[in-house]
């Protein structure tokens, strides 16, 4: 199909009518959207084989097995095992040499009134790329954020209609896969926060790069990988944790990055008296700071270098488009009730009270505060040697506008910012951005300002132009 459409009826009318696809709905939890979709656009009998809604738990685990939870990664991944084995089973030695299986399904939790929460969901589809292959899957995870439940259901609907559709015509177009995902939708209504890919049909694909195009293309505010690559989803990471985030560039992670981290780990343990089991340590990357130096857009070859060498020093990554502090606080505590804390450089403190970055907010620089630290949050902030002087400047020695030293002298007080002292001295010397450039033209010396294996990466791999 060269003339992909956009609305729902017609992508349902178009797979209704391609005599080589055939497969199965399976769905829980808001009716059955996606297949009513198939059945209003006539022709269904010639693409379902069956559509289900196992809404009983007792059913629905007599059908897929016992599960902790109904809406979860298991529950969708074990929905799909089944429902793609009975169309093999049933219907392998039936079907022509050109037709292709596929087996949608979902599992949703509705909006709550109660707790007024909204909705969330997992969607897959298992299929073949090519008849009788090894099939590859598609799952995701989406927040729902319609008003009403009826709002959500047509949501579902047509997201469901657009994941089939995308992975029988778009799965060797990733970008273009991801946009058509959200035909017909509004980001107001759903965000799309995991990804994942499996099978032949992406045997190149790297769902770390899939995490990043969700956060660039404005289908979610953030994205969490782990140390194995791994895609995350957000609230499954951060349930019942306390947090710990340090933001930066990491280009490269340098030995002051990670003491900075280590020192704030072991200084927010010891305070709160939490275990590592109890912590989620992650290292941020904003799409401001992906962006290249010599263009507009991100250059994902650079994004994967820093995701390769986060991922071999054991670190989760989170991608995120909260450029204010404010807002990547609002979104953690969003998922857990436990103490989240934000490690961070005197000079990031220094930009904090920078009133330019919260001209829009009808309060100013107080609200942006006010939601920062409305909760248990608190900053370590890692000393700095002055420039001219050498001179070592803490928390204490900071200098802020006038009219905002009592303000200061409130966090202070209340210690919402706290000094990180027992950071290494030595590394305050190191610079990234100096580090970089000495990468680039083979300067000697940089070796020693990142760890052994960290500039073992780089060489080996070519890592941010480096030269030989």
């Amino acid at each position: 199909m060269k003339n992909h459409s956009h609305a729902p009826h017609q992508k349902a009318l178009s797979i209704n009518l391609d005599e080589d696809k055939y497969g199965s709905i399976a769905e829980i939890g808001a009716g059955q959207e996606t297949a009513r979709w198939f059945f209003r656009a006539g022709g269904a009998a010639g693409t379902i084989a069956k559509t289900i809604s196992a809404y009983d738990m007792k059913f629905s685990d007599a059908i897929y097995g016992k599960s902790p939870r109904y809406v979860s990664r298991d529950r969708i991944s074990a929905m799909l095992d089944h429902e793609f084995a009975l169309l093999l089973e049933r219907l392998d030695k039936h079907r022509s040499d050109t037709r292709c299986f596929f087996s949608f399904a979902n599992t949703v939790a509705a909006r709550s009134f109660t707790h007024k929460t909204d909705g969330h969901g997992w969607l897959g589809v298992r299929f073949e790329a090519r008849p009788h292959e090894p099939p590859s899957s598609i799952v995701l995870h989406v927040n729902l954020h319609g008003k009403n439940n009826i709002q959500d259901q047509e949501t579902l609907g047509i997201l469901g209609i657009n994941l089939i559709y995308a992975a029988l015509y778009l799965n060797q177009d990733l970008d273009a896969f991801l946009l058509s995902l959200m035909d017909q939708l509004f980001p107001e209504a759903v965000e799309i926060d995991l990804i994942d890919f499996s099978g032949p049909a992406f045997s190149q694909v790297d769902n770390r790069l899939m995490a990043l195009k969700l956060v660039q293309h404005g289908m979610s505010n953030a994205a969490l990988f782990s140390a194995d690559g791994n895609i995350i989803q957000i609230a499954d990471a951060l349930w019942k944790k306390s947090v710990l985030v340090e933001r930066s560039r990491f280009r490269p992670p340098t030995r002051l990055t990670l003491d900075l981290l280590d020192c704030a780990q072991k200084q927010f343990t010891h305070e709160t008296n939490i275990s590592s089991d109890e912590l989620l340590v992650l290292s941020e990357m904003t799409l401001c700071d992906l962006k290249s130096d010599r263009q507009n857009g991100i250059d994902t070859d650079d994004f994967l270098y820093r995701a390769n060498i986060l991922c071999a020093l054991g670190k989760h990554v989170l991608i995120s488009n909260y450029g204010e502090f404010f807002r990547l606080a609002q979104y953690l505590f969003n998922y857990t009730k436990n103490p989240v804390a934000i490690a961070m450089g005197l000079p990031s403190l220094r930009d904090l009270f920078n009133e330019k970055y919260y001209a829009n907010l009808p309060g100013g620089i107080l609200e942006s505060f006010g939601r920062l630290f409305k909760h248990d949050l608190r900053l370590y902030v890692c000393p700095e040697l002055e420039e001219d002087t050498g001179k070592l400047l803490g928390i204490n020695e900071l200098q802020v506008e006038p009219h905002l030293r009592h303000l200061y002298a409130h966090l202070l007080e209340n210690n919402f910012v706290r000094d990180l002292s027992a950071v290494n001295s030595d590394y305050l010397k190191i610079h990234s951005d100096k580090i970089l450039e000495m990468i680039r033209h083979n300067t000697p010396g940089w070796e020693e300002a990142v760890p052994e294996q960290v500039a073992s990466m780089i060489k080996e791999h070519g890592y941010f132009n480096y030269a030989e």
